[in-house]
């Protein structure tokens, strides 16, 4: 194709490819020959027979009563087991305690003062156990909606646990989230009760969470009791009739509450996520299908086996949290890690000191902490033996090739297979990844769909795109761990998922399909910006200049320009030992021109201490966008670090006084 040509197709694309990755790790044969699933006609047995391979996984789960239909569908309300019941406690403790695995540990605990705990799964039994029988004392019945608010301590898989054992939804609402928040999430849910602690640490101090609570409170009529755990011992207010003490109310109830017997399609939980509204969405998780999608992912894709320590650096506040920390684990009879704290306290060798002591052999964490790790340097890695280690995994957003071989080369030790995941609050379970006994993987790609999973690159009249084209990720089929709605609102579940390309979901992301199949992920599209008539993706650049040796993390936004329609504003943050001199912005420029192409040239590179994140380690380019533009500043509730703004903002007003 000549030049002409080329530029006149990528000028058609939903959004243009400039950058490409060709290296390549095919699964090492020792992996693959004992992987859990080794067969690639996988992929076209789930193809042929959808029904077929969602009803054999679910044959998995323990059932008091099997399902009359496997999938009811009528677009784009989906129905998983129906006539099914099962309870999800059940699945995760009972069975395997009856089994004779009542010994295995369940979880290893560590607070981030050092404290530490070991629960087997026999002690977690009796525990939710306890809990449930709490709730039902407070009146607690089936169908009752419970807010849980809470830090990274056993009582809150506990708590979640307990809400399953007697039927009543939970909604996990994040430790760092404002009082506002949840009062707002606590409304929405109608929530009777909440589970909280007087606190938590983080960054080696006590932070408040009771306090926000009772702030919320202020404004939830429906909230009857409060059930609080003593985890730091600061001073709280404790209202009588309302308030309880976990410690007080749990251990003097018996160890075994009979289970519920639920229907597959019964809510198991509700879990907020940010919408392009004022009001957030509370996404709708059932029991059967969800159950089904996160145990089958979870055992396929990290290649569960009886003995391995498997640790999800995630909060269970966030969905990662919820499918891959807690019941996707224990429903495998898998022994887990729980972290209380951040991966740099006291020093950011925390991780893997942890790893090391536990012997941990795979790990799943944000790409996010991996470029955190990059920036203070393999040293802290080094000073650890991280041998135990088989597998790792990323999730939470794209990871640009970079990271991903540091993550392969100086935690995996270059053995490690690397699965890079792709799925969201809404899709329950992992949607795209590498099964890591059949994949050869790519730095930066998610790779194929999952077995059991339809999805396609469309362009703006939702047809499939030519191989190489960017365009709009969608699915073209239901799978079982599906959000059945979002919560008290149809119609804005339709106009938010299934208006854009009619009977296809779109969550909101761009990709690119290689000659492969494998799928780039190119992060949001709103994220996506137009320069010069060119729809250009933020992962790419960012990529790009992390490409180069001295970046250890980039965010790439996009800024109003009247001559190119939108200039690219880069943020970039340097690597330990680094000096950002000015000519290091030009040749940092350059390097993009040359990766990409002149079109993706930046316009700035500011370099700066840190970037605004969320707390599940995404980088709120939002922030970034109204900074590069000097607006006020929208909704910063889920900032991890309010002060890195104001730093941002003051290099930025720097910057601008010296061009």
């Amino acid at each position: 194709m000549s030049d002409t040509a080329n530029l006149a197709a990528k000028t058609r694309a939903a959004i243009e490819t400039w950058m490409l990755e060709h290296r390549e790790f095919p699964p090492p044969p020792e992996f693959a020959v004992q992987a859990n699933v080794n067969d690639p006609a996988v992929y076209e047995r789930a193809a042929t027979d959808l029904e077929g391979y969602w009803a054999e996984e679910a044959s998995r789960l323990d059932w008091y009563r099997p399902w009359d239909t496997v999938l009811e569908w009528n677009p784009p309300f989906a129905k998983w087991f129906e006539g099914g019941q099962l309870n999800v406690s059940v699945n995760c403790l009972d069975r395997h305690v009856q089994a004779g695995g009542g010994d295995k540990v369940a979880y290893y605990w560590e607070g981030e003062p050092g404290d530490r705990k070991t629960l087997t799964y026999r002690d977690l039994h009796d525990e939710v156990n306890r809990a449930a029988n709490a709730l039902k004392a407070l009146g607690v019945k089936r169908g009752d909606r419970v807010a849980i608010y809470m830090p990274m301590i056993p009582e809150l898989p506990i708590a979640m646990l307990a809400c399953t054992r007697i039927g009543a939804p939970h909604n996990v609402v994040f430790g760092g989230f404002s009082s506002d928040s949840l009062a707002d999430r606590i409304n929405d849910s109608q929530a009777r009760v909440v589970i909280t602690a007087d606190g938590g640490y983080r960054r080696g101090k006590a932070s408040g969470l009771k306090v926000n609570v009772d702030e919320a409170l202020a404004h939830t009529p429906s909230i009857e009791h409060v059930i609080v755990v003593k985890r730091t011992g600061q001073d709280v207010t404790m209202v009588d009739g309302r308030d309880l003490w976990w410690h007080d109310l749990v251990p003097r109830q018996a160890d075994w509450c009979e289970p519920e017997r639920m229907e597959s399609e019964d809510m198991l939980y509700l879990l907020y996520t940010s919408g392009t509204t004022a009001k957030p969405k509370g996404i709708l998780h059932t029991t059967g299908g969800y159950l089904t999608g996160v145990a089958s992912t979870h055992r396929q894709v990290f290649d569960i086996k009886e003995n391995d320590i498997y640790w999800c650096a995630a909060d269970i506040g966030w969905v990662t949290g919820h499918s891959y920390i807690v019941y996707g684990p224990l429903t495998n009879h898998t022994t887990g890690v729980m972290y209380e704290g951040t991966p740099d306290w006291p020093d950011p060798a925390r991780w893997w000191e942890i790893i090391e002591r536990y012997g941990v052999s795979i790990v799943y964490m944000a790409p996010t902490a991996i470029r955190a790790h990059m920036k203070w340097g393999p040293k802290y890695a080094e000073q650890h033996n991280l041998s135990s280690l088989r597998l790792l995994g990323t999730v939470g957003e794209p990871i640009n090739p970079e990271a991903w071989i540091w993550y392969h080369d100086h935690i995996g030790g270059g053995r490690c297979p690397v699965v890079d995941t792709w799925w969201q609050t809404e899709t329950g379970c992992i949607m795209i990844s590498p099964l890591p006994g059949i994949t050869t993987t790519k730095p930066g790609s998610a790779t194929k769909p999952m077995p059991g999973v339809d999805a396609d690159v469309v362009n703006d009249r939702g047809e499939s795109v030519p191989v190489g084209e960017g365009g709009y990720l969608v699915l073209k089929k239901p799978w079982p761990s599906m959000l059945r709605g979002i919560y008290g609102d149809p119609e804005r579940y339709k106009a938010t998922y299934w208006s854009r390309f009619p009977g296809m979901y779109f969550p909101g992301d761009g990709a690119r399909r290689d000659g492969d199949g494998d799928y780039w992920l190119m992060g949001r599209v709103d994220d996506v910006m137009n320069v010069s008539g060119h729809r250009l993706s933020t992962t790419e650049i960012e990529s790009a200049l992390v490409d180069d040796k001295r970046v250890a993390e980039a965010a790439v936004v996009g800024r109003e320009d009247e001559l190119t329609g939108e200039a690219i504003f880069c943020f970039v943050i340097l690597k330990s030992g680094v000096d950002a001199v000015p000519e290091l912005g030009e040749e940092l420029r350059q390097h993009v021109a040359t990766k990409i192409g002149p079109i993706a040239r930046p316009r700035q590179v500011m370099f700066t201490p840190d970037l605004p994140k969320t707390r599940s380690g995404k980088i709120m380019r939002r922030l970034l966008r109204d900074i590069a533009v000097g607006r006020p500043l929208g909704d910063t509730t889920t900032l991890a670090d309010t002060g890195v703004v104001e730093l941002i903002r003051e290099a930025t007003r720097s910057a601008a006084d010296d061009e």
